[in-house]
């Protein structure tokens, strides 16, 4: 515990003293802004096919809150459009690629073949990478929430709550929060995967995450309950510690340059 105490406060500290942490962190806040601003502007407007002649319209978001999620049994749930698309769930993405820089930057500089050569065990290793890039996937997704509020009262949208409460709103976020154990494992053991190749654990992290992208709106829903809360909480902790315990196998079994 020790050990693994020393490595979690090294790690928070590199995270929290990383301007790539804070340059996310702000695009994470300005997007949502970007997106219910513009959204709004282009609500209405008709596209032509110049060669089908195939008129589309452009629909905007309804309500501020469908940045964030759907209620769970409507039919916006189950529609790929602009509006299901371009929304808080985009942002497992964008925490799977600050977790493949920060672990890819440790083998590119060498400084994870000194860690384990010196005291620092793997297991110890993938437990404080996971952790970290959990808190700060989890500050990402509180700035996305702050920049829907702002974006939606730029964007003059509605903030009624149709079909959900301030609790299921609550759980909502929380059940999303806890869903990214998920995604943060993935991301560990495609970057141990690839090692100072950040490119083979964005694209491995990428791919496998699709796999499961489909799932978030049906677990997530705004209309959330502790019950999804504590799956989501549950299903992230069992498989970031089977995931975790493939990246340890993984860093025993090859090499570390």
């Amino acid at each position: 515990m020790k050990r693994l105490k020393t490595m979690l406060h090294v790690d928070f500290r590199r995270m929290f003293t990383m301007p790539l942490l804070y340059i996310m962190v702000g695009i994470c806040m300005v997007i949502p802004v970007l997106i219910l601003v513009m959204t709004t502007m282009m609500d209405g407007s008709v596209s032509v096919n110049p060669q089908t002649g195939v008129e589309t319209v452009i629909e905007g978001f309804d309500n501020a809150w469908q940045i964030i999620g759907t209620v769970s049994g409507s039919d916006s749930a189950m529609v790929m459009d602009m509006t299901s698309m371009c929304n808080i769930n985009l942002l497992y993405f964008a925490v799977a690629v600050l977790a493949c820089i920060f672990v890819s930057d440790d083998f590119r500089s060498g400084y994870a073949k000194n860690l384990f050569a010196v005291r620092s065990k793997k297991g110890d290793y993938v437990i404080s990478k996971t952790v970290v890039c959990f808190v700060g996937g989890a500050l990402m997704f509180l700035a996305f929430f702050a920049g829907s509020l702002l974006g939606g009262t730029i964007a003059g949208l509605p903030f009624d709550m149709t079909g959900f409460g301030v609790d299921g709103l609550v759980m909502c976020l929380l059940s999303k929060i806890f869903l990214m154990l998920l995604f943060v494992a993935i991301a560990v053991l495609a970057s141990c995967v690839g090692k100072q190749k950040l490119w083979v654990g964005l694209v491995g992290s990428c791919m496998v995450g699709m796999l499961f992208f489909m799932m978030i709106p049906m677990l997530t829903p705004l209309n959330a309950t502790a019950m999804n809360a504590v799956l989501c909480l549950a299903g992230g902790a069992i498989f970031s510690v089977g995931l975790g315990l493939i990246s340890k196998t993984v860093l025993n079994k090859t090499s570390l340059v």
